[in-house]
């Protein structure tokens, strides 16, 4: 298994179970607090995680002015997508569309990669996102 993989399945179980667990309380939280409620929990584990590591003597946390630019963005991202996601479902969006609306994350993912970061394009890695988005096509309701 590479390296890598065994993260990206313990992030794609999480980031399910996230959607889930956002599904289940939308009906019951106005989606500003419910966000805030989602990142609030995030922010407070990551400080336990960074509280872990420093007394754990493993706190190797470099930053840079750049590092924390682009790490704003991201929490800003996040915010707005977990609103979003809110209100989607406040407005009886469906569980089984998150699939489909994260597929067109995932091809801004890809062009990203491969233009930005220069990665690597292989016939393995176009059939694995031509599958992925012909198994989301095929869940659509």
């Amino acid at each position: 298994m590479t390296d890598w993989l065994g993260i990206a399945i313990v992030a794609a179980v999480l980031y399910g179970l996230h959607q889930v667990f956002t599904r289940l309380a939308a009906g019951h939280i106005g989606e500003g607090l419910g966000a805030f409620v989602v990142e609030s929990s995030a922010a407070a584990f990551v400080l336990a995680y960074l509280a872990y590591q420093r007394v754990t003597n493993h706190a190797t946390q470099p930053a840079t002015s750049a590092g924390v630019g682009w790490s704003v963005l991201t929490g800003l991202c996040v915010g707005a997508g977990t609103i979003a996601f809110f209100v989607l479902f406040q407005r009886g969006g469906p569980l089984s569309a998150v699939p489909m609306i994260l597929a067109g994350g995932a091809a801004l993912m890809a062009v990203a990669g491969f233009t930005l970061f220069h990665e690597p394009i292989t016939l393995r890695t176009l059939l694995g996102i031509a599958f992925a988005l012909v198994g989301l096509y095929l869940l659509r309701s």
